[in-house]
C-alpha cells in the first residue's frame, strides 16, 4: 500500500499491538501513514536529513489515546455544580442539575459546546472521544424528525475539530429498578432497543473519516432484562463495542441486589451468561467503582474492559475503582474524563494513580501492580490498549498497522525543563504544570491548532443556556 504522508520526531514513544510488549522511547523516527490513515513503516534511527519529505514534530511524541467516556453535553456545567446551598450533596442531587442542563440544550448549542470540548481534549493529549449519547429526543420530549439531529449536532463538532468520535447511542428506558418507565426530568433520554440500533446502524452507514459508532445501555437500572438481551445480541452480530455505567453508587449496588438478588456485575455475567451473546471483549463497564473481588475475577476471565474516570468520580464522590485488583490481574482499562470537569488526559491519569496512594497509603502502585518500572509509563500504556477496546477500532499506539494517531509534547513546558530524557514520561504525568499537547495527529491528518470562533460559539452557547 502506498505511503500517503510522512512525520519525523525526534522522540517517539513506540507501542505494539501485543499489549505484554509494553512501550518506550526511541529517537529520530520516521513515522509513515498509509492512505487509510495507519502507521504503514516506523524506523527509529533515521537521521533528519534522510527524511526530507516528513513533516518534522517539534517535540516528544505520544500515541494518542482515546477518552472512552464522554457527555458532551456535561461540559456546559462544569464548574457551575460546586455550591452545596448549606445541603447534603451527593451524586443523586448532582444528577438532578444536570438534568437542568439536559432538558434544556439545543443540537446548535450541543454542537457548539462540543467543539469546544472536542477542542480543549485534543489540547489535552486525545484523539478519539467515544460519545455516550443518550440525549435524543426535543425539549418536550417527542422525537425530532430526524431521528440523528443531536447525533449530527456531535459528528459536525468532531468534523470540525478533527477529533475521531465514536458514538454510543444510549438505550435509557425507566427511572430505576422495578419502575415502568422515565420520570418527567428524563423526558429526553427516552429509547427503545430498536431506535438506538438504527441509530448506530445510521451513523456506521455514513462510513465518514474518522466516525464509527456502537452502543451503549445506559445502567441497569435503566433497562431490563429482555432490552439487555435484544441491544447485546444485535451488537454483537455487528462486532460493535457495546459500553454501560455500572455499579457507580453504593445505592444503585443495593437497589439491585434488593430488586434482583445479585449485586450488579454479578448480575449482568448470570443473565447474559445463558444467551447467545454473554460479555465478552467488545463489553465496556463503565467506573464499576463499588466491586468484590470476585465480580472483578469473574469479569475478567470475559475479557471486558472497565472505563476509569477519575475525575468525575472524585467530582461526584462516588468512590475508588480498585486498580490494583484489576489491573494486578491482567484486566483491560481505559480512561475517561466523563462529566469534563477536566479535559486533560494527564490529569485524569495522575488522579487514578494518586486516589490509589490515599486509598492504600502507597506508592506507585499502577508500576507494581503491573510489573513496570514507571509508573507514567504503566498508565500511558493501559490507557492506550484499553481504548482500542472501548472504539473496537485498531488503535493500539504508534505501531504498524495501527491508526496514525499522536500527540506531540509541548518541549517547552516547565515540567519538562531540565528533566533528563530516561524521566521525561514522568515528568510528564506527575510534574504540574503538565507539558501539554502542542499539536495532534488523527488517521494520519495534522490537526489544527485553533480553530477561529470556536470559544465565541461556545460562550454564546453558554449564554443562551444560563442567562
Amino acid at each position: 500500500m502506498a505511503v500517503e504522508l510522512q512525520y519525523w520526531a525526534p522522540r517517539a514513544w513506540l507501542g505494539s499491538a501485543d499489549a505484554s510488549k509494553g512501550g518506550g522511547w526511541a529517537s529520530d523516527v520516521l513515522m509513515c501513514v498509509d492512505a487509510d490513515g495507519n502507521w504503514h513503516t516506523i524506523t527509529p534511527g533515521t537521521a533528519r536529513t534522510d527524511a526530507p519529505g516528513a513533516t518534522v514534530l517539534a517535540g516528544p511524541v505520544l500515541p494518542g489515546v482515546v477518552n472512552a467516556h464522554s457527555h458532551a453535553f456535561q461540559r456546559a456545567i462544569a464548574g457551575l455544580t460546586e455550591t452545596s446551598g448549606g445541603q447534603d450533596d451527593d451524586f443523586w442531587s448532582w444528577r438532578d442539575r444536570m438534568y437542568r442542563a439536559a432538558l434544556r440544550i439545543t443540537p446548535d448549542q450541543l454542537q457548539a459546546i462540543a467543539t469546544q470540548l472536542y477542542t480543549e481534549l485534543l489540547q489535552g493529549g486525545y484523539t478519539q472521544v467515544c460519545e455516550f449519547h443518550y440525549l435524543h429526543n426535543d425539549t418536550d420530549g417527542q422525537p425530532y424528525a430526524d431521528p440523528l439531529e443531536l447525533s449530527m449536532a456531535l459528528v459536525r463538532a468532531a468534523q470540525a475539530t478533527g477529533m475521531g468520535l465514536t458514538l454510543l447511542p444510549t438505550l435509557y428506558m425507566r427511572s430505576g429498578f422495578g419502575a415502568t418507565g422515565l420520570r418527567t426530568d428524563q423526558r429526553r433520554f427516552a429509547g427503545t432497543p430498536g431506535s438506538v440500533l438504527r441509530m448506530a446502524e445510521a451513523i456506521n452507514a455514513l462510513k465518514l473519516p474518522r466516525i464509527n459508532a456502537g452502543v451503549a445501555l445506559h445502567s441497569l437500572r435503566a433497562v431490563d432484562a429482555g432490552a439487555l438481551k435484544e441491544v447485546a445480541a444485535a451488537a454483537q452480530q455487528a462486532h460493535w463495542p457495546v459500553h454501560i455505567h455500572i455499579a457507580e453508587q453504593v445505592q444503585e449496588v443495593n437497589d439491585c441486589i434488593a430488586h434482583t438478588g445479585q449485586r450488579p456485575i454479578e448480575w449482568l455475567l448470570h443473565t447474559l451468561g445463558g444467551s447467545t451473546a454473554p460479555v465478552d471483549a467488545r463489553w465496556n463497564l463503565v467506573h464499576a467503582t463499588h466491586t468484590t473481588p470476585q465480580e472483578l475475577g469473574d469479569l475478567q476471565a470475559t475479557g471486558a474492559a472497565i472505563v476509569i474516570c477519575p475525575s468525575t468520580e472524585a467530582n461526584l464522590g462516588d468512590g475508588v475503582f480498585d486498580f490494583p485488583g484489576w489491573a494486578g490481574q491482567g484486566g483491560n482499562w481505559s480512561i475517561g474524563s466523563d462529566s469534563h470537569v477536566t479535559r486533560s488526559l494527564v490529569e485524569e491519569l495522575r488522579l487514578l494513580e494518586y486516589s490509589q496512594r490515599f486509598a492504600r497509603r502507597q506508592r506507585n502502585l499502577a508500576a507494581r501492580v503491573t510489573g513496570v518500572d514507571s509508573t507514567a509509563a504503566a498508565l500511558l500504556q493501559g490507557a492506550v490498549q484499553g481504548g482500542a477496546v472501548a472504539t473496537g477500532l485498531r488503535s493500539s499506539g504508534i505501531a504498524v498497522g495501527q491508526r496514525a494517531d499522536l500527540c506531540v509534547m509541548d518541549a517547552h513546558s516547565p515540567a519538562l525543563a531540565g528533566i533528563p530524557e530516561a524521566h521525561t514520561l514522568d515528568a510528564w504525568a506527575f510534574s504540574s504544570p503538565s507539558a501539554v499537547c502542542a499539536a495532534a495527529v488523527v488517521a494520519g491528518q495534522a490537526v489544527p491548532a485553533a480553530l477561529p470562533g470556536v470559544q465565541a460559539g461556545h460562550i454564546d452557547a453558554m449564554r443562551r443556556l444560563w442567562t
